[in-house]
């Protein structure tokens, strides 16, 4: 797989487009202020009542509704939420953007799964940070940068500057060259992203501390140890993954700690989970979790999710891990000094 490096992207293209950040959610907000400290002419496409205006206006960004925003734009970056992308393309950006322009996403959900229909004049982009939104903006602001990943869906037939040098370019200005950007397909970064996060990073992770936390308690422990055994050190294992790899945290922990990761983990993610992850796959390369996710969102009258994700945010918030940890968080006086997430910003 090939990766790109700073060396390897040209930010005068970019730093030469007027480029258009739509929505400012945790990646709008990352792209759009990372791009304009790198020289480049940003503006953000908002709905008018959008709570997000003058967030954006007060982070020094010019601010305008969408169809506006794109009018003038040689680079479109579509970030709102997936579930609101088609309506947002079909009515306000496909007939307002102008012939030629860049069509760019930091995910390939609605690309892939053909709810966004491009005209064949545009060069339709991917540029992925693998990372939330916050953490994009906080490690650009330290001098660093996330590892990204980069897609070329379509050209425009403008051959004098291929698509991919304009999305390097743009990965560039958003510090992606500064950590890494791999070089890949739409298909594949929605699939594995999909499957990762629902089988791993957020559905299996989280769907395992509680499982942890819940067996302690029910065998009588304290919540309080309980949280702290399951959910507090996860970072800290994490931390030592993500440097490392596997072998690098087995390094470091205990012997007793290693043992137990050998002879029990197996006993708890065996078999029995693979077929479940591949059955999981299996609806994702279908589409049925496409059309389930949106079929979900249309049920609802606002933009905070349908039924079934409010459903079970109200369980969660319900449930004795989240009280118990936002009492044990808010002792930890470190942990207020510079957030990830401030919604009254980002």
């Amino acid at each position: 797989m090939k990766i790109y490096y700073d060396e390897d992207a040209n930010l005068e293209l970019i730093q030469n487009l007027n480029v258009a950040i739509i929505g400012y959610g945790s990646q709008g907000h990352a792209h759009a202020n990372n791009l304009h400290d790198s020289g480049v002419n940003v503006v953000v496409g908002l709905r008018q009542d959008s709570s997000s205006w003058e967030k954006a206006e007060s982070a020094g960004l010019k601010v305008k509704e969408v169809s506006e925003a794109v009018k003038d734009a040689d680079f479109v970056m579509i970030l709102a939420p997936d579930e609101f992308q088609q309506t947002i393309f079909d009515n306000q950006i496909k007939n307002n953007i102008k012939k030629n322009a860049v069509l760019g996403f930091a995910h390939g959900f609605n690309i892939h799964f053909k709810k966004i229909i491009p005209a064949e004049d545009h060069a339709v982009v991917m540029i992925a940070p693998k990372g939330p939104g916050h953490t994009v903006r906080s490690t650009y602001k330290n001098g660093g940068g996330v590892p990204s990943l980069v897609a070329v869906y379509q050209e425009s037939g403008d051959e004098d500057i291929s698509a991919l040098e304009i999305a390097l370019s743009y990965a560039k200005a958003n510090g992606g060259t500064r950590a890494g950007v791999l070089h890949t397909t739409f298909k594949e970064e929605t699939e594995t992203d999909l499957f990762g996060e629902q089988a791993v990073l957020c559905g299996g992770l989280t769907s395992l501390i509680r499982a942890g936390y819940e067996t302690l308690v029910e065998a009588g422990y304290s919540k309080e140890m309980a949280y702290f055994e399951c959910l507090h050190e996860t970072k800290l294992i994490v931390d030592l993954i993500y440097e490392g790899g596997i072998s690098n945290m087995h390094y470091s922990i205990s012997n007793t700690a290693e043992f137990g990761d050998y002879v029990s983990g197996p006993r708890v993610i065996g078999e029995s989970s693979k077929e479940a992850m591949k059955a999981i796959l299996a609806d994702i390369q279908s589409g049925k979790f496409a059309d389930n996710f949106l079929e979900d969102c249309r049920k609802s009258n606002d933009a905070s999710g349908g039924p079934i994700m409010k459903e079970n945010r109200e369980k969660l918030a319900e449930h004795s891990i989240e009280e118990v940890g936002a009492n044990i968080r808010s002792q930890m006086k470190f942990l207020g000094k510079e957030k990830l997430v401030d919604k009254t910003k980002n």
